[in-house]
């Protein structure tokens, strides 16, 4: 007698084989997620290639600052829920020892690939002993917060925008890294996940979630500017003031709060799954960002 399933077999495509591009610059590294076709949606197969790269940036003493970058017209439309390349059911090597996935049954799956890729990968970044700045155009949605969060900076086009619009399109409470009451103030945090609107970059600056904002045509330089200095200046003093602050927010609770809100994000996929027979209560790629746009021009609208 067994509690696992077999895998689900299902057809994936992959339309790159290159979902991340790395290079050094100038003791920097670039990290750029490469779907644009996709509005760089997050699957595994990018996930597991940024984890690459934070590594390898790691590793070389060289590089001295990380920058974190999407190709094309935006950062990242969050996680891929609809494309050719969605691989929910393939199993990655694990990076942070938790076991296989794709042979546990109901929410069991979900649970322990989401705590892996998500949450796990989050932190695992988080921590990096290098200081890193995400450079933020178009759209930061959902997943693509959680990358953009993860970084020590954020520099930001004046077209950017950042959404968190799970709880009205699926009734769950966030994203899996749950840094919205520590980004934002917590009244704030509220209007961004009850409502799910758009902030635009400017009024993300103005409650300090981003820490530059520019016209898009200056976006590179600006982040190249931040991006030199840091690189070079004291290595260990870099390492140890992100040290400093990381560990004030975890003070203040902030994984704690994180793994509460993990299992509440769960128990919602459960009940989706329960009372739609989804676990994103049927949301797709399409009808997200078409619900998205409807909002937005209401919004610009009213």
């Amino acid at each position: 007698m067994t509690d696992l399933v077999e895998p689900k077999q299902v057809d994936i495509v992959y339309e790159t084989e290159e979902p991340v591009r790395y290079e050094v610059i100038d003791n920097v590294a670039w990290i750029t997620m490469n779907r644009p076709q996709f509005n760089n949606a997050q699957n595994g197969q990018m996930t597991y290639a940024l984890d690459d790269a934070f590594g390898r940036a790691v590793k070389d003493d060289a590089v001295r600052c990380i920058v974190l970058a999407g190709e094309g017209k935006h950062f990242s439309a969050g996680h891929d829920i609809g494309t050719p390349g969605r691989d929910l059911h393939h199993e990655f090597d694990k990076r942070l020892m938790f076991p296989p996935h794709t042979n546990k049954p109901a929410a069991e799956l979900l649970y322990t690939r989401e705590q892996e890729q998500y949450l796990g990968m989050c932190r695992r970044w988080r921590d990096i002993s290098k200081p890193t700045i995400a450079m933020v155009q178009g759209a930061c949605i959902a997943g693509g917060l959680m990358l953009a969060w993860v970084c020590d900076l954020i520099v930001a086009s004046e077209d950017a925008f950042f959404q968190d619009p799970v709880n009205p399109l699926m009734g769950i409470p966030g994203v899996e890294y749950f840094a919205h009451a520590y980004e934002l103030p917590p009244r704030v945090a509220k209007e961004f996940l009850l409502l799910g609107e758009r902030m635009p970059a400017a009024r993300a600056y103005d409650f300090g979630m981003v820490n530059k904002v520019v016209p898009r045509d200056q976006l590179r330089e600006a982040t190249s500017v931040w991006a030199a200095k840091l690189a070079g200046q004291n290595r260990l003093g870099n390492w140890l003031t992100k040290q400093a602050v990381n560990h004030v927010e975890e003070l203040r609770g902030k994984r704690a709060a994180m793994d509460a809100v993990y299992h509440m994000h769960h128990f919602a996929h459960a009940q989706n799954d329960l009372v739609t027979g989804n676990s994103i209560a049927g949301v797709s790629g399409k009808s997200a960002a078409a619900a998205n746009k409807s909002a937005s021009d209401k919004a610009e609208n009213s």
